[in-house]
C-alpha cells in the first residue's frame, strides 16, 4: 500500500482539499465567463432576480452571479434533474418501486484491500469504487435480469453519509405486464418479516445485520430516531397476517405475522415489528442494506422525486465578535 493510502484522516483531508480546489476552479470559471454562459433564456431569470432583490438601486454593492445548470449540485442543477425525472413520470406513469441501497463496509472487496491498521472510512476512494461496481451490478439485475419484472424506466441518485458511506436512491417504473396490482404480487417481491433461521440461516443473518430498524420505542427510548417519545420512522410497525395493498401513506401495509422468530440485535430481542421491507434475493446476494418499498398510490410520486433530488445537507452559521452591543444594534 502506498504512503498516501496509509494516511488515514490525512488522506481524507487531502481528498477534501483537492475536491475543494477543483470546485473552486469551476466556480472561478463560471464567475469569469458569466457573459458566455448567459443564454437568452437566462435573461428573464436575471431580470426577475434584479427586480425581487432590488440590486439595481444605487446603494446595492457587488454583482450577482448565476450558477448554470451544468454546475453539479447547484440549485438549477437539482431543479433540472427533478423536472427531467418528472418528465419520465409523465411518459411512463408513477414509479412502482422505491429502493435504497447502502454500502456495506464489511464487503470482502473492501476488507481484503485494507491494511491491518486502517478502517473502511480511511479509504473513501476504495469504498466509492466498490460501491459503484456493486450499484452497476444491482441496476443490471433490475433492468436486464428483470428481478422485479420488465422495466420501462428508472432514475437514481447517489449520496454520501456523514461517515463517508455512499448510498443510492432508486426509483423503478415497471412495464404494464409486470406492475404490482395485488397483495400477492407485493408478497412475491417484498418481505417484512424474519425468515426461519433453521431453513434460511444466511438470509436470517442478513436480515438481522442490515434490515432491523433501531431498536427504538419502548425497547430503546434513547434511539436517535426518537422524536417526542415516538419513532420518526413510525417503528415498531403493527403486526399483520396479510398484506394490505392500499395504504393511506402511499405504501402497502406489509405482512408481519406475530408468530415469527425472534432475533437479538444490539443486546435487545426484536421480532417482525422492526423488520425493514426488503427483497430476499437481492439482500442475500449483496449482503447490504437494501430497502425495497412498493409505491401503491400516486400521492407518493412528488415526495419520492423531491426526496432523491433534494440536494445536499446544509447548515446555517453565524459568526460574531462577542460584542453584545453591536449584536443588539444589528
Amino acid at each position: 500500500m502506498s504512503l498516501l493510502h496509509s494516511g488515514g484522516f490525512l488522506l481524507q483531508q487531502y481528498m477534501c482539499d483537492q475536491y475543494v480546489r477543483m470546485e473552486a476552479n469551476n466556480l472561478a470559471y463560471i464567475k469569469m465567463h458569466q457573459a458566455d454562459l448567459f443564454a437568452k433564456s437566462y435573461q428573464g431569470l436575471v431580470d426577475h432576480i434584479n427586480q425581487q432583490l432590488q440590486v439595481d438601486i444605487p446603494t446595492a454593492v457587488g454583482r450577482r452571479m448565476i450558477l448554470p445548470s451544468s454546475f453539479t449540485g447547484g440549485p438549477r442543477y437539482m431543479k433540472q434533474s427533478y423536472h427531467d425525472a418528472m418528465a419520465v413520470v409523465r411518459k411512463y406513469g408513477k414509479p412502482n418501486l422505491f429502493i435504497t441501497f447502502t454500502c456495506n463496509p464489511r464487503w470482502p472487496e473492501i476488507t481484503q484491500n485494507l491494511a491491518r491498521w486502517s478502517a473502511a472510512n480511511d479509504r473513501p476512494d476504495l469504498v466509492a469504487r466498490v460501491f459503484h461496481a456493486k450499484l452497476k451490478q444491482l441496476l443490471l439485475d433490475i433492468t436486464v435480469n428483470n428481478v422485479f419484472g420488465n422495466v420501462d424506466a428508472y432514475v437514481y441518485t447517489v449520496e454520501f453519509q456523514k461517515r463517508g458511506l455512499p448510498h443510492a436512491h432508486i426509483l423503478i417504473i415497471l412495464s404494464e405486464d409486470s406492475k404490482l396490482l395485488t397483495a400477492e404480487d407485493v408478497d412475491n417481491v417484498v418481505c417484512a418479516f424474519l425468515p426461519d433461521p433453521a431453513t434460511e440461516r444466511r438470509l436470517f443473518e442478513c436480515v438481522t445485520k442490515h434490515m432491523i430498524h433501531g431498536p427504538c420505542g419502548m425497547l430503546n427510548p434513547n434511539s436517535p430516531c426518537m422524536v417526542d417519545n415516538s419513532c420518526s420512522k413510525n417503528y415498531p410497525k403493527e403486526y399483520s397476517d396479510e398484506t394490505e395493498y392500499i395504504a393511506d401513506g402511499g405504501y402497502p401495509k406489509y405482512r408481519r405475522p406475530d408468530n415469527g422468530p425472534v432475533a437479538r440485535v444490539r443486546t435487545l430481542e426484536v421480532s417482525n415489528e422492526f423488520v425493514v421491507p426488503h427483497n430476499p434475493y437481492l439482500l442475500a446476494k449483496y449482503d447490504a442494506h437494501i430497502n425495497v418499498e412498493v409505491c401503491s398510490t400516486v400521492k407518493s410520486v412528488q415526495y419520492l422525486y423531491k426526496y432523491i433530488f433534494k440536494g445536499h445537507d446544509a447548515a446555517t452559521m453565524e459568526l460574531w465578535n462577542g460584542n453584545e452591543i453591536e449584536r443588539y444594534l444589528l
